[in-house]
C-alpha cells in the first residue's frame, strides 16, 4: 500500500507501474534528484497534484496485481 509520507523512489521500487501514474499525474521528471528522498506528498504538492486522488490511483495497482 502506498502512502503520502513514502519515498518516491521507494514507490517505483514498490510497483512496476507506479511510474505510468506519476506520470499520468505530471509527475515524469521522476529520474530528478527529489525523487529519491522526496516524499509522495512533497512531490505532489510541488506539481500542484492533489494528493488524494494520486494515492488512489496508486493504490489501485496493488489492487489490480
Amino acid at each position: 500500500m502506498f502512502s503520502k509520507e513514502m519515498s518516491i523512489l521507494e514507490a517505483l521500487q514498490a510497483h512496476p507501474k507506479a511510474k505510468e501514474v506519476f506520470k499520468l499525474h505530471g509527475m515524469a521528471c521522476l529520474s530528478c534528484m527529489g525523487a529519491v528522498k522526496e516524499s509522495i506528498e512533497a512531490g505532489a504538492d510541488m506539481h500542484g497534484i492533489d494528493i488524494n486522488i494520486l494515492l488512489k490511483d496508486l493504490n489501485s495497482l496493488a489492487d489490480n496485481s
